[in-house]
């Protein structure tokens, strides 16, 4: 069973993304704190990771990826945001913003789990 760690301050996205996820058998781990989500990456080694881009600091999640990448941390990251809606900005993954993949909050269930899938494969 793949482990996907889901750090996200919004409890509700955090609740949607944990029943949709073990509804098709991925043992899943949420918080909604950067630091708890760092220290779960680091000891559970998890098959992928989603993490949201706005947390208690706006720019949270774009840190948290570029300080897994400099720590030599491969694992998938998935991103979820809405950063586009609320500034009118798109990102794409790269160099500066190191996540594999961005979704636009909300996704629909059957987009997760493909996103999900690909990305655990990759």
């Amino acid at each position: 069973m793949s482990l996907v760690v889901v750090i996200d301050d919004d409890h509700d996205i955090l609740e949607a993304t944990e029943l949709i996820l073990q509804a098709s058998n991925f043992e899943v781990i949420t918080t909604d704190n950067p630091t708890k989500g760092y220290s779960l990456v680091k000891e559970k080694n998890p098959d992928l990771i989603i993490l949201d881009v706005m947390m208690e600091e706006p720019d949270d999640g774009f840190f948290l990826a570029q300080k897994f990448r400099r720590e030599g941390i491969k694992t998938p990251i998935l991103m979820y945001t809405s950063i586009s809606k609320t500034v009118g900005m798109e990102f794409g993954a790269g160099e500066m913003v190191p996540v594999d993949d961005f979704v636009e909050k909300p996704i629909s269930s059957d987009e997760l789990i493909k996103k999900v899938k690909f990305l655990i494969k990759k």
